[in-house]
């Protein structure tokens, strides 16, 4: 298997997520409006692989621009980083790496375009490079909150397939598992797209991590039974305060943690901590396809033309987080101020 996604011969190979388990099957993109077509369609998806993808996608514009002339490669990169912004609203890890591929570009503007052009590939395969790292730091400082023989709740899917690397809240748990730490997993299905289902349960059976699947809605009565020592989540965006946009069902799954007295954490990248949001009130929340939910794989499930919620994200509130786990260690209240200090580190 190769890579979620991958950079071979100045092209983006990602897996098509939205095949599997059924099918591994790899998309091959040539240029930026192919790579946020990806992202929107969910072919590719998870926060950081989102921002890995989106970073690719300016490299990609920047090597098929057609100007010489700064003013010219400028404008057209503008217009690439517009495309790929508006690919997804949620995840921060999007601009995050549109936002530090842009700084680039206009840093070394007095260089000639070949040269810019090249960089911007450098920054690119950098940026995956750091998640990469950056999931093992996070999978061993979360590593450290759970003991032997924990079974632990996660939601979506948060592993190689949301990441460059073995995942966030999923590494944590792989790093468990390869500890020897004889730990179970619970994995909710997460509706609509069935994430959890499809994805999270395929990469625990190629890891071999024991686990058992469950629908969204069992997660009460699981919980009430005692044998949850531990729920662990992944992040779109953090918010200054420490509120947090997850895929849609995290929120349930916070408030009956905090009902039946169990520890709740976040784990993600700091990169997905956004400070200019004073709270969640304030972030995006994408709404998606009615079809999402009124299909399951093409199927009608509901009655024709009837009316759909369907967000893609909720918020959990940060007074029901037990810790946020990053690469820079596990975050604990009052986030508002431990958040900011980190952001110097």
């Amino acid at each position: 298997m190769l890579p979620t996604i991958a950079w071979k011969n100045n092209k983006v190979i990602m897996i098509d997520q939205r095949k599997l388990p059924a099918k591994e099957i790899y998309v091959t993109h040539s240029n930026y409006k192919q790579v946020a077509a990806s992202i929107k369609s969910l072919l590719v998806r998870g926060a950081p692989a989102i921002g890995v993808a989106a970073a690719m996608g300016v490299a990609l514009a920047a090597l098929r621009a057609n100007s010489k002339k700064w003013t010219g490669f400028v404008r057209e990169m503008k217009q690439a980083l517009a495309v790929l912004r508006a690919s997804r609203p949620t995840a921060v890890n999007l601009f995050w790496a549109c936002d530090r591929m842009e700084k680039l570009m206009l840093r070394y503007s007095f260089m000639p375009v070949a040269d810019i052009k090249k960089l911007l590939v450098k920054e690119a395969l950098l940026i995956e490079k750091e998640d990469i790292k950056t999931n093992a730091r996070m999978a061993e400082y979360g590593s450290k909150l759970f003991k032997k023989g924990s079974t632990i709740m996660t939601i979506c899917n948060t592993g190689a397939l949301a990441t460059a690397g073995i995942g966030t809240a999923f590494g944590v748990l792989h790093r468990l598992h390869k500890k020897g730490m004889k730990i179970n997993v619970i994995a909710c299905e997460t509706r609509p797209v069935l994430q959890g289902a499809r994805l999270t349960a395929w990469e625990l059976k190629k890891n071999k991590i024991p686990f058992r699947l469950i629908t969204d809605n069992m997660a009460g009565i699981i919980m009430s039974r005692g044998i949850v020592d531990g729920v662990i989540a992944g992040a779109d965006r953090i918010t200054a305060n420490g509120d947090t946009a997850n895929k849609i069902g995290t929120y349930q799954l916070a408030i009956l943690a905090r009902h039946f007295r169990i520890p709740f954490y976040i784990c993600a990248p700091y990169s997905t901590v956004d400070l200019k949001l004073k709270s969640g009130k304030q972030i995006p929340i994408e709404e998606r396809n009615p079809e999402e939910v009124t299909h399951i794989f093409g199927v009608p499930t509901a009655p024709k033309g009837i009316k759909v919620y369907n967000p893609a994200f909720d918020v959990t509130e940060n007074r029901l987080i037990s810790g946020i786990i990053t690469e820079r260690g596990v975050i604990r209240q009052p986030y508002s101020k431990n958040l900011r200090l980190n952001s110097k580190k």
